[in-house]
């Protein structure tokens, strides 16, 4: 009995992938072996830096709201200590951009907390 093998499940899975690949430099875009290696690695970076993004814009509101609570004279940890103690519900990404786009806005709070 002849060997019995997929051909149209094995193209379509290669399709798949080099159609991913598409974009990519070289023979990444579509030699199969190395379009495959380049497609995983790339979506393992993409599935880590989904996280890593939320920490770096985390970072990014902190480093804001410090700048422009500095400018009114407190530090970060004092603003922020002082903004949980008094009740605003304002998160850190509302709060940089208070602090970016409307600086007067951001005053009013810090004179509040104050």
């Amino acid at each position: 009995m002849p060997r019995s093998v997929n051909s149209v499940a094995k193209r379509a899975r290669r399709k798949k992938v080099l159609k991913q690949a598409k974009g990519y430099f070289g023979r990444r875009k579509n030699v199969w072996t190395v379009a495959k290696n380049a497609v995983e690695k790339a979506m393992l970076y993409s599935y880590r830096d989904r996280k890593t993004k939320k920490r770096n814009f985390r970072s990014l509101w902190i480093m804001r709201i410090n700048a422009a609570a500095r400018q009114q004279g407190m530090s970060y940890s004092q603003f922020m200590g002082k903004v949980k103690a008094s009740g605003i519900e304002l998160n850190r990404k509302v709060l940089a951009d208070l602090a970016m786009n409307h600086p007067e806005a951001f005053k009013a709070i810090v004179d509040k907390v104050k």
